[in-house]
């Protein structure tokens, strides 16, 4: 049998005392799995007296995660710091450029340094393993990076946030405000103190990133996405999503176009009959649309110690059975030398149409004027529905647009001249209708 792996973990928190946790409870089978046995050799972490409910005693303790990570004693450097610069960024590169393989949950790393990174360990002859940095448990990265070679993508999208997720089930389920059930998702840990990173997309628009570049081998563009996020969703939008067949998901979305590639992160309207609308709760789900395999959807936990601490060992394990003078693949699934720039998609029509919401004052000729705004920018509306506004708005109406397929550019310069018109009581809401089939 080859010689233990010698694993040094630098971040001892949910998902790093998981991860240790694991190790040592599955250690026989994963001996077997491997045909190595697999060691915590060494950790990290700002405080060694915490109860983690594992035995570390036969680990050695590191006050500096960089000296642990340029250590000679352990093989595979394992980051669960976190934050996309700083320490977690330091401890990376040295140990990559140390001759350490590395595993990773750190979606904010690598959506800013991945690429300079995987160019460290493509020269290094060592491996970067980051399946738990998206969609938690489910093994998209393997998937994408290993699994489907010979295939063309043209389309990647998917449910990436469980924060987000959770909050957006249980606003349709139980009629409740957004600001109630992000109260609730603070409450069970599903969301942080400040939620902003979830709840506003930079999260998912993270691991979109990192995605597309798997998806069509460009470099890693997370300031290139558009972005918008779910605080201004109200119960109106969730009711009138359902009445019209919908249901709202964030989604993050990658797309190839004649123009280059469109990354976009958006609540959007999605037929209630659809597989993707069927994902709830913390649940994260990816589909990917090829030419050869056709449209393949992953889902599963998207976050939790126990589902990030799986993906982690699986890439520890991926390491482990490795040997000497085996020839890595690359980090993002073409030699990141060789990774084309990421060339930005120009505005075109969007398939699935537009949801609008205006509240408006109950006035003659409100109705008319919203129509020509539409119509003088060369928008078709499938449906348009008048609803008379909660109780709280007094004389003031909803007015309920679909438009068929048009531009962004003028759904948004129509709505801004109704806006101007003085028409509006309140903020207009605007939601995509995506197809998801």
């Amino acid at each position: 049998m080859a010689e233990a792996l010698r694993i040094g973990i630098a971040g001892l928190g949910t998902v790093g005392a998981s991860v240790a946790r694991v190790l040592s409870e599955k250690a026989a089978e994963l001996t077997r799995q491997c045909g190595r046995e697999i060691v915590v050799a060494a950790v990290s972490a700002r405080d060694r007296s915490r109860n983690r409910g594992v035995d570390l005693g036969g680990a050695k303790w590191f006050d500096d995660p960089a000296e642990l990570a340029r250590n000679a004693d352990i093989d595979v450097f394992v980051e669960l710091i976190g934050g996309d610069d700083g320490p977690a960024h330091n401890c990376v590169k040295a140990a990559l450029e140390a001759g350490r393989h590395v595993v990773t949950a750190n979606k904010a790393l690598l959506a800013r340094h991945g690429i300079a990174l995987a160019e460290i360990a493509e020269r290094k002859g060592v491996l970067l393993n980051y399946e738990a940095a998206v969609a938690g448990g489910i093994p998209v990265i393997k998937t994408m990076r290993e699994a489907m070679a010979g295939n063309s993508v043209s389309r990647v999208f998917g449910i990436l946030n469980g924060t987000c997720n959770y909050i957006l089930t249980r606003m349709e389920a139980e009629g409740l405000s957004f600001d109630a059930c992000l109260k609730d998702a603070q409450r069970l840990g599903y969301a942080e103190a400040d939620p902003t990173f979830d709840i506003e997309g930079h999260d998912t628009a993270h691991k979109l990133a990192i995605l597309t570049s798997l998806a069509f081998g460009c470099k890693i563009s997370a300031d290139d996405i558009y972005m918008e996020g779910i605080s201004n969703i109200s119960q109106a939008d969730v009711r009138a999503a359902g009445e019209l067949g919908y249901r709202i998901k964030l989604l993050g979305v990658a797309q190839a176009t004649e123009s280059g590639i469109e990354q976009r992160v958006h609540p959007t309207m999605v037929p209630t009959a659809s597989v993707i609308a069927q994902v709830h709760g913390v649940t994260n789900a990816v589909a990917i649309e090829t030419d050869i395999l056709g449209e393949l959807l992953l889902s599963g936990p998207g976050a939790g110690g126990n589902a990030t601490a799986s993906a982690v060992v699986g890439d520890i394990a991926d390491i482990a059975k490795s040997r000497p003078g085996f020839q890595h693949g690359p980090v993002f699934g073409r030699p990141a030398r060789e990774l084309k720039p990421y060339k930005r998609a120009r505005m075109r029509s969007h398939e699935g149409g537009y949801f609008i919401r205006l509240t408006v004052h109950d006035r003659v000729g409100v109705f008319a004027a919203v129509a020509k705004r539409m119509a003088d920018n060369e928008i078709s509306l499938e449906s348009i529905v008048q609803h008379a506004a909660e109780p709280e708005a007094g004389t003031a109406k909803t007015v309920i647009l679909v438009t068929h397929e048009t531009t962004e550019a003028a759904v948004r310069k129509a709505v801004d001249g109704i806006t101007k018109d003085g028409h509006l009581t309140d903020k207009p809401q605007v939601i995509r209708i995506e197809r998801a089939d």
